[in-house]
C-alpha cells in the first residue's frame, strides 16, 4: 500500500544554485515585471481617461491589459521571492492559489482574444451595422462574461480535479501547475484527467473555432472588397493575430511540457519556455498595440512628451 500524506508544502526542484548570479537574475526579472506593470497601466489609464478611445475595440483592449497585470502578478512576486530564497518551497494553499491564477489568466486571455476577433469581424464584415450590433451594453456584457464565467469555472472545477491525497511533494518546475500536482496523486487519476481534458478542450477549442470562423469571414470580405477595406483589416487585425500567435506558442509549449517527457530539452530552455506565456504576452501586447494603433500611439507620445517637459 502506498503511503499518502496531507501535503502542506511543495518543493520546486527546477531551481538550481546560481551563486551570486541570483541577484543578477532577480534584477532582470524585477525589471521585466516593472516594465509590464508600467506599460499595461499606462495604456489602461490612456484608454480610460480619453473619451475618444471609449470604443468597443479599445474597451476590449483594456480588458486584455488588465488580464496581463493579473497573470503576471500571479507569477512575478512569487518568482522573485524564490530566486532570492535558498530553500525553494511553497505552501500548499499558495501553490493552489497560483494554479488558479495561472489557469484563469490563460483562459481569460484566450476569451479576450476571441471577443476581439468577433469585434473585428463585425467592424469589417458589417461596417454599417457595427454600432448597433456592438453597443456599449453588449461590450459590457461580453467583458463581464469573459471574467465571471472563467472565475466561476475555475472556482468550481479546481477542487474536483486536484487530488486530495498526495504521495509526494516535489514539483519539477519553477512555479506550481495543475498537472505537476496531479502526477503526485496516490490513486488513479484517470477520471480527473479526463474531466480536466474535457474542460480544457471546451475552454480552448471553443474559442479557437470562433476565431477561425471570424477570420475566414474577414478574409472573404477582404478578397472581394475594396483596397480601403483590406487596409482597415490589415491595420486592425495584424496586432490581434500577432497577440494570438504569441500567446498560442507559449500555451502550446506549456501543455506539451506538462503532458510529455521534456528531459531532452536543456533545463534553462525549459524554464524560459514554461514562463513564456506568463511573461511575453504581458510584455509584448501593450508595446505592440501602443505602437501599431495610431490613436493610442499619438496620445501616449503626447503624454510622455508633456511629462518630460
Amino acid at each position: 500500500m502506498v503511503n499518502s500524506t496531507q501535503v502542506s508544502f511543495f518543493t520546486l526542484s527546477a531551481y538550481f544554485d546560481t551563486g551570486l548570479f541570483k541577484y543578477l537574475y532577480f534584477m532582470i526579472i524585477l525589471s521585466v515585471y516593472i516594465l509590464i506593470i508600467c506599460s499595461n497601466l499606462l495604456l489602461i489609464v490612456v484608454i480610460c481617461m480619453n473619451r475618444s478611445l471609449h470604443e468597443p475595440m479599445y474597451m476590449f483592449l483594456c480588458s486584455l491589459f488588465v488580464n496581463e497585470l493579473y497573470g503576471s502578478s500571479g507569477l512575478f512576486p512569487f518568482l522573485l521571492t524564490q530566486i532570492l530564497s535558498d530553500i525553494h518551497t511553497v505552501s500548499a494553499s499558495l501553490c493552489f492559489l497560483q494554479i488558479f491564477c495561472v489557469y484563469s489568466y490563460g483562459t481569460i486571455e484566450l476569451l479576450n482574444l476571441t471577443v476581439m476577433s468577433y469585434d473585428r469581424y463585425l467592424a469589417i464584415c458589417y461596417p454599417l451595422q457595427y454600432n448597433t450590433r456592438m453597443s456599449y451594453n453588449k461590450v459590457a456584457i461580453l467583458i463581464a462574461l469573459t471574467w465571471l464565467l472563467i472565475f466561476l469555472l475555475n472556482f468550481f472545477t479546481m477542487p474536483l480535479i486536484i487530488p486530495s491525497q498526495l504521495c509526494g511533494d516535489i514539483i519539477k518546475k519553477v512555479y506550481c501547475d495543475y498537472h505537476s500536482v496531479v502526477k503526485l496523486a496516490c490513486y488513479d487519476t484517470t477520471v480527473s484527467n479526463i474531466y480536466g481534458l474535457i474542460v480544457t478542450a471546451i475552454s480552448v477549442f471553443g474559442p479557437l473555432i470562433v476565431i477561425f470562423y471570424t477570420y475566414m469571414r474577414i478574409l472573404k470580405v477582404c478578397f472581394s472588397g475594396s483596397k480601403q477595406t483590406r487596409q482597415k483589416a490589415v491595420s486592425t487585425c495584424t496586432p490581434h493575430l500577432a497577440s494570438l500567435l504569441n500567446f498560442s506558442f507559449g500555451a502550446c509549449f506549456e501543455i506539451l511540457q506538462s503532458r510529455f517527457n521534456m528531459n531532452s530539452v536543456p533545463n534553462m530552455l525549459r524554464i524560459f519556455l514554461s514562463l513564456y506565456f506568463l511573461t511575453c504576452p504581458p510584455l509584448f501586447n501593450p508595446v505592440m498595440y501602443g505602437l501599431k494603433l495610431s490613436k493610442i500611439f499619438v496620445i501616449c507620445k503626447s503624454l510622455i512628451t508633456n511629462v518630460g517637459c
